[in-house]
């Protein structure tokens, strides 16, 4: 199988989880860290989802599962041991031409799951198309200690700069070289080492006069808020 590698932005988008045990509960976590609308259909859930839904941030439908559940719902994900119920989750799914994932069975996927390291905005995704889930989990381990926290003020920082130049009469094509500097100047270093002094003089080397390292990351957080 080929996959063709993509990132979907699922903000406020109705996304499916049939299965409220272990994998489900992770896989509905997931969604919502991404900020999909989620619901759940399930006889049984875990303490965790039945918080999510008492909080409001799901709805649990505590049923079997009905075709008719997959109608207005960008994508599925199958969470249950019943290989028949993922067939027909699978089954529908591909009726109707919509995103499907059965969890541990890339046969029945139209799309399938890479294990991933997050350091905020930064997503580094790891597959071995169905291969083999054990070495993607051994490579992001693996992963996840070379890029640490960092690299998350890192691309705020950077994402920060870039709000404010574009608000100047910077044209977006002369930015390109600037962020390159920075990189080169060893700034996910210094953001590392906590060395500000070090930070706001690479910043004004580069950049010239007004930009500081704290301001600018709290504007990426209000930003963010």
């Amino acid at each position: 199988m080929k996959y063709y590698p993509v990132n979907l932005d699922i903000q406020n988008r109705p996304c499916l989880v049939v299965g409220g045990g272990r994998v489900g509960t992770r896989k509905v976590k997931t969604l919502l860290d991404c900020m999909a609308r989620v619901t759940v259909v399930s006889l049984e859930s875990t303490d965790d989802l039945n918080r999510l839904a008492e909080t409001g941030r799901i709805q649990i439908q505590r049923r079997s599962y009905a075709s008719s559940d997959l109608d207005g719902m960008f994508l599925v994900i199958g969470a249950t041991d019943n290989e028949a119920l993922n067939q027909r989750i699978h089954s529908d799914a591909e009726k109707r031409n919509m995103l499907c994932n059965i969890a541990d069975r890339p046969a029945a996927c139209n799309f399938i799951l890479p294990a991933i390291v997050q350091r905020g905005d930064l997503i580094l995704a790891i597959s071995t198309s169905g291969k083999s889930p054990a070495f993607a989990k051994s490579l992001r381990k693996k992963l996840e200690r070379e890029f640490g926290d960092e690299y998350e003020a890192f691309l705020n920082l950077m994402g920060a700069i870039r709000e404010r130049l574009l608000k100047t009469s910077h044209e977006p094509e002369v930015h390109k070289p600037l962020f390159e500097k920075l990189i080169a100047g060893n700034l996910i270093g210094l953001i590392e080492s906590g060395k500000i002094d070090r930070i706001n003089q690479l910043l004004e080397q580069v950049l010239g006069e007004g930009f500081d390292y704290q301001t600018l990351l709290d504007d990426a957080d209000k930003d963010r808020k």
